[in-house]
């Protein structure tokens, strides 16, 4: 996160420099007849010159978050002219000259002044001012579910603010979630104690939803305010319709391990075929491949070295003996015999996962080439 700190004051500067101290690789600004003001944290004061108006302008395009230590009511007509929307506004957080107080302006949620408020309450011993309803009533910021697992979000700009608004309202919401991080809630929006909201009625699949809406069973209602939804699917047809305009979906970051095998001598194109067919099978794509693996006999194969270049991906290769004690879904007999171990690919996505076989999302997918050698590929989800 690229930060400026701004201070406009003798005292202001003073601060200043203890916040740069406690955000490593924050630059901090301040008006040329301070700037050389000695401060006991030892960080470099940025001199300008001309209005700060002017200058905060500047930072607006330059910076992730800024930091400004003066009137809040002063910063509010400096930025005005400069403020575009929350998507693209950086963080703007506000202390007083000593120190007392932290409070987030802009960019709460998307642009992270909440958290970094906190930041620095924590750092300064001051005191965290947020106004933030769900932060507030330390309920769920929508737009920031599992923001800090990498989890992307689908949902139009009025959807989440309609989320929202039920969401602080205590408004009966269904949570689904398939997939993710399960602990999302002690950390959520800086972090959250106690249970998640009661006005949340959990699910473990969307269908079942729509069968409770269908059938009554929710609180003597049909229809829930509000759809939570965590999963990678795609929305099943039968649900479309019923859940159109109330419906967030989260896309928890999905990351894989390839374990592959092949016939000695097999083509690049074949063990490419394989790999590309095991990825569509799962909804992957090459950038969510983390790990490649395959067992040690294999660590000269020609086309395997050949494919993994070309993807750019490093491959470990494991000896039979770990591969062997990995437990897989149907380990053959025909394979220990070639190779020492009674599974080469699946073993090998699970050791490279460091996941057990419920994670394997492609046991197995086999491709023969022309020539009539194989390749086998199998994959393994990487948990967040």
């Amino acid at each position: 996160m690229r930060i400026a700190i701004l201070a406009i004051t003798r005292h202001g500067v003073a601060l200043g420099a203890r916040v740069g101290a406690a955000l490593p690789g924050a630059k901090v600004y301040a008006p040329e007849k301070f700037s050389d003001l000695e401060n006991s944290d030892g960080v470099e004061v940025l001199p300008y010159s001309g209005a700060t108006g002017a200058l905060l302008g500047r930072l607006f395009g330059e910076y992730d978050a800024i930091v400004a230590v003066f009137s809040i009511g002063a910063l509010v007509r400096m930025v005005a002219p400069t403020l575009k929307n929350k998507a693209e506004d950086p963080a703007l957080v506000v202390l007083d000259e000593s120190g007392s107080f932290v409070i987030p302006v802009l960019s709460g949620h998307l642009g992270g002044a909440n958290a970094l408020a906190l930041r620095l309450a924590a750092a300064l011993g001051a005191t965290p001012v947020l106004t933030t309803a769900s932060d507030v009533r330390r309920t769920i910021g929508v737009d920031l579910l599992g923001h800090e697992f990498g989890w992307t979000l689908e949902a139009s700009h009025d959807e989440i603010v309609r989320a929202s608004a039920a969401m602080v309202n205590e408004e009966p919401i269904a949570f689904v979630q398939e997939e993710g991080r399960r602990d999302w809630w002690p950390g959520h929006a800086g972090g959250r104690e106690g249970a998640p909201p009661s006005n949340l009625v959990f699910f473990s699949r969307l269908e079942d939803v729509r069968e409770a809406e269908e059938a009554k069973k929710v609180d003597d209602s049909s229809r829930f305010s509000f759809v939570l939804w965590v999963s990678r699917r795609k929305m099943p047809e039968e649900c479309t319709a019923r859940f159109a305009g109330r419906c967030i979906v989260y896309r928890p970051r999905f990351t894989v391990a390839l374990g592959v095998g092949c016939d000695r001598g097999t083509t690049c194109a074949t063990l490419i075929e394989a790999v590309d067919a095991a990825l569509a099978a799962c909804g992957a794509k090459p950038a969510d491949v983390a790990a490649v693996a395959s067992i040690d006999l294999k660590s000269d194969e020609a086309a395997l070295l050949e494919m993994a270049a070309a993807r750019g991906w490093t491959i470990r290769f494991y000896p039979a003996s770990e591969l062997a004690a990995v437990d897989v879904p149907h380990p053959s007999e025909v394979v220990r015999r070639h190779t020492g171990t009674p599974s080469v690919s699946a073993a090998a996505a699970l050791l490279a996962a460091r996941a057990d076989k419920a994670s394997l999302v492609v046991e197995k997918i086999r491709r023969c080439g022309l020539d009539g050698r194989n390749a086998t590929v199998s994959i393994a989800r990487i948990e967040e």
